[in-house]
C-alpha cells in the first residue's frame, strides 16, 4: 500500500517518510535507525543504502540476522532486495533510501533540528575551523552549542573523536547526535557541511537557519565530476535556507565577499545575507591583519564599530574564518563586540596547526592540510615565522581525487626547503603508485629536495632527524583521524601521538 495518511499509531520513524510503500509486515515502533548491519540490535529499522563501494542491499541478510524488524529498500532495486522479503520482517520501499534514511532518522528522534538553532558550515577550506569557531562564540556568550565536526562532536559539554574518516558523517548518525544536543539543554548546533554530504542528503532534516561559505576551489571532482557540480552541491545547503519555517531563531546566509561564488548563493536563497572578508566591501570585515607571534592580531569591523582582537591562529584566512564566525554568531543573538572578544579564548581546533612540544629544539606542526590552497596557506604562514628551513612531511589519499597529488607536491615544491613523501590512505590504491605520481610533480617543478619512505612512522623520524635548530617540521594530511586505510582495513594512528613518541625516542 501507499502511505498517504497518518494516525495515532503511526510509528514516529515511519511517520517521518513522505511517501512509502509497504511491502510486508505492519510498521510499529523501533529501537534505532541504521544503515550499518553490524550496528543493528533487535528491533532496529536498517536502511539499505548505496555507498560509494558497497549496495546496503547486500547486507539485508545479515541486519535480519541481527534482529532488524523494519526493512526500508529502495523501489527500483527490488531485483536486490525481493529475495529477502518475509512475514516476520516488515519491508517498506521508498523512492531514496538515502532521503528516507534521514527523514525516518529525524522522525525517531523527535525532529531535534526543529528545537535547535541550526547552523551549517560549507566550502573548500576552513569549514572545520569556523565550525569550532562559531560553538565556541555561541557558549562563550551564554548560548549553549554543540557541534558536529571533522574533527569531533561536541555534546552536552562532552567531547567525542570522529573517527569515520567522513566530514560529515550519516543523516542517522547526525540526528543522533543533534538529539543529544537537545536533550542536554542545547540550544544551536553547527554542523560541518560537506559538499559530498549535502549531495549525498545526510544533513536533510537538519532545518538550518544559518549557512556559511568558507571558499571555493577545486576539490572533490572525482565525485562530483566538475566545478559547476561541485559548486552546486554546496549551494544544496543555501537552498535549503528556504524550507525552513519560522523557529524563533534568526536566519542568514554569512557569505564570503572575496570569494567571486557568493553573488551565485546569495542568488539562490530568500534569508537574509550578511557578507564578509577581509578584501572586498562587506557588512563585516577583518582589517590590518597582523602576525603575532604564533597568532594574529586584527580590527573587526561591524555596524560601523571597530573591535580589536588577537587570536591564537594564524594567517589571514584564519581572520576570514573568524569574522565569518562571528557573523554567524551574532545571527543567532550573540553581541558583537561580546562575540569578537572571546576569539581571544579560542583555543584552537586539535589536529590543525597543533604545536607539538617534547623539548625538541625545532618547531612541529601537525594540520590535516589535503587540497593545494590549504597547504599553500600553511606554508605561507609558516615560512616566516621559520628562521630555519621548513620541511614538509605529506602523501595524498588513494581513491580520492587523483589531482590532490600534483597540486599539493607543486604548492610543497614552490615554498617548502624540504619535503618528506609518504603514506596517507591508500586505500584500494598501490601506495607506490601514489608516491610515484608526487615525485612526477616534483620534477615538473624541478625539486629535488625530497625523500620517499612509505612507511608512515619511520618517514616521521626521517623527518625529524632531518630538522635542526630553527627549523619547522609540519606534519600534513592526517591531522586528528584515528586510522590509515589500506585496503579495506581502518589501521590504527594517531600523528600527535606517533610525533611525541618518536620525539621522546630521538632525546633518548
Amino acid at each position: 500500500m501507499l502511505v498517504t495518511t497518518l494516525t495515532k499509531d503511526t510509528p514516529t520513524w515511519f511517520a517521518g517518510i513522505s511517501a512509502a510503500r509497504v511491502v510486508s509486515g505492519t510498521p510499529f515502533e523501533a529501537t534505532s535507525i541504521c544503515h550499518d548491519s553490524r550496528k543493528v540490535k533487535p528491533g532496529a529499522v536498517f536502511v539499505a543504502v548505496h555507498g560509494l563501494a558497497l549496495d546496503g542491499n547486500t547486507f539485508i541478510a545479515d541486519a535480519i540476522q541481527r534482529g532488524a524488524r523494519y526493512v526500508i529498500v529502495q523501489e527500483d532495486h527490488e531485483r536486490s532486495w525481493s529475495k529477502y522479503v518475509s512475514e516476520g520482517v516488515s519491508f517498506v520501499a521508498v523512492e531514496d533510501t538515502r532521503v528516507a534514511l534521514a527523514e525516518a532518522a529525524a522522525g525517531f528522534h523527535g525532529r531535534p533540528a526543529h528545537a535547535l538553532g541550526m547552523i551549517g558550515v560549507t566550502g573548500t577550506d576552513g569549514k572545520t575551523t569556523t565550525t569550532h569557531l562559531i560553538a565556541h562564540i555561541l557558549n562563550a556568550n551564554g548560548l549553549r552549542a554543540g557541534y558536529l565536526s571533522s574533527v569531533e562532536f561536541g555534546v552536552g559539554g562532552a567531547v567525542e573523536m570522529n573517527a569515520t574518516h567522513m566530514t560529515t558523517v550519516e543523516a542517522n548518525e547526525i540526528q543522533r547526535y543533534l538529539a543529544q544536543i537537545r536533550d542536554a539543554s542545547g540550544k544551536h548546533a553547527v554542523v560541518e557541511a560537506s559538499s559530498i554530504g549535502l549531495d549525498m542528503h545526510r544533513v536533510d532534516q537538519c532545518e538550518f537557519d544559518v549557512g556559511v561559505f568558507t571558499n571555493l576551489s577545486s576539490d572533490h571532482l572525482d565525485y562530483h565530476g566538475g566545478m559547476s557540480e561541485y559548486r552546486d552541491a554546496k549551494a544544496i545547503l543555501f537552498r535549503m535556507l528556504n524550507e525552513t519555517g519560522d523557529k524563533g531563531f534568526g536566519k542568514a546566509a554569512v557569505l564570503n565577499a572575496d570569494d567571486p561564488t557568493a553573488a551565485y548563493f546569495k542568488a539562490l536563497t530568500t534569508a537574509p545575507v550578511i557578507t564578509y572578508a577581509l578584501d572586498a566591501k562587506a557588512d563585516i570585515t577583518a582589517r590590518e591583519v597582523k602576525q603575532d607571534g604564533f597568532g594574529t592580531w586584527f580590527i573587526v569591523r561591524m555596524f560601523g564599530q571597530d573591535m580589536p582582537v588577537r587570536v591564537g591562529l594564524l594567517g589571514g584566512y584564519n581572520a576570514a574564518n573568524c569574522i565569518a564566525a562571528v557573523a554567524a554568531s551574532v545571527a543567532q543573538g550573540a553581541e558583537f563586540a561580546a562575540a569578537v572578544q572571546s576569539l581571544e579564548s579560542f583555543p584552537g581546533v586539535p589536529g590543525r596547526m597543533e604545536l607539538i612540544e617534547e623539548g625538541q629544539p625545532f618547531r612541529v606542526v601537525v594540520d590535516i592540510a589535503s587540497t593545494e590552497q590549504a597547504m599553500r596557506n600553511l606554508l605561507s604562514m609558516l615560512k616566516p615565522i621559520t628562521p630555519g628551513r621548513l620541511i614538509v612531511l605529506f602523501g595524498a589519499a588513494g581513491e580520492r581525487d587523483a589531482a590532490r597529488r600534483r597540486t599539493i607536491a607543486r604548492a610543497v615544491a614552490d615554498i617548502a626547503d624540504h619535503a618528506v613523501i609518504t603514506t596517507e590512505d591508500p586505500r584500494g590504491e598501490v601506495p607506490d603508485d601514489i608516491l610515484d605520481e608526487i615525485e612526477g610533480a616534483f620534477k615538473k617543478q624541478n625539486f629535488r629536495k625530497y625523500d620517499r619512505e612509505l612507511d608512515r612512522r619511520h618517514a616521521i623520524d626521517l623527518a625529524f632527524k632531518r630538522a635542526d635548530k630553527g627549523d619547522t617540521v609540519l606534519l600534513a594530511g592526517k591531522g586528528t583521524e584515528q586510522s590509515i586505510v589500506i585496503g579495506n582495513t581502518h589501521w590504527p594512528w594517531d600523528e600527535r601521538r606517533i610525533a611525541r613518541e618518536v620525539l621522546q625516542d630521538l632525546r633518548r
